[in-house]
C-alpha cells in the first residue's frame, strides 16, 4: 500500500503536474490512488482474507492510521512542513480533496470483504 502511495504521488509530480495546476493535479492524484488502492485492498481481501467481519474492521483501522501516520511523518518530517499546510489538504471547501479519500478508505476493506464472503 505503502508504494502504491509513493508510486502515485510521483505520477503526480512528474506528469500530471506538468499539464495541470497543482488543484488539478491533487485531485487527480486522490482519484488515481483511491481506484489503485482499491484495487489492492480487493486482491488482499481475495487472496489473504480476514477470518471474520470484525477482522476487516481491525485491518481497515489499521490501514487507516498507518495512512494518516505517514502523512504526517512525510509532511512534518521528511519535508518539514509546519502541521497547518499538511492540514490544508483537508480543507474541502477550498477542492483540497484528500479527506474524501480518507472517508472511502475506512470502510473499503469491510465493503470488499462484503463482497467477496456475502
Amino acid at each position: 500500500m505503502l508504494l502504491i502511495g509513493i508510486g502515485n504521488g510521483a505520477l503526480r509530480q512528474k506528469v500530471l503536474a506538468k499539464f495541470l495546476s497543482e488543484l488539478r493535479a491533487h485531485q487527480l492524484s486522490t482519484f488515481t490512488g483511491a481506484v489503485l488502492i482499491g484495487a489492492f485492498i480487493w486482491l488482499v481481501m481475495h487472496f489473504w482474507p480476514p477470518n471474520s467481519d470484525q477482522g476487516s474492521i481491525t485491518m481497515e483501522l489499521i490501514w487507516w492510521c498507518l495512512t494518516v501516520a505517514f502523512e504526517l511523518f512525510k509532511g512534518l518530517v521528511l519535508l518539514w512542513q509546519p502541521l497547518t499546510w499538511i492540514l490544508a489538504d483537508d480543507n474541502l471547501l477550498a477542492g483540497r480533496v484528500w479527506t474524501l479519500f480518507l472517508v472511502w478508505l475506512t470502510p473499503a476493506p469491510w465493503l470488499s470483504f462484503h463482497f467477496h464472503f456475502n
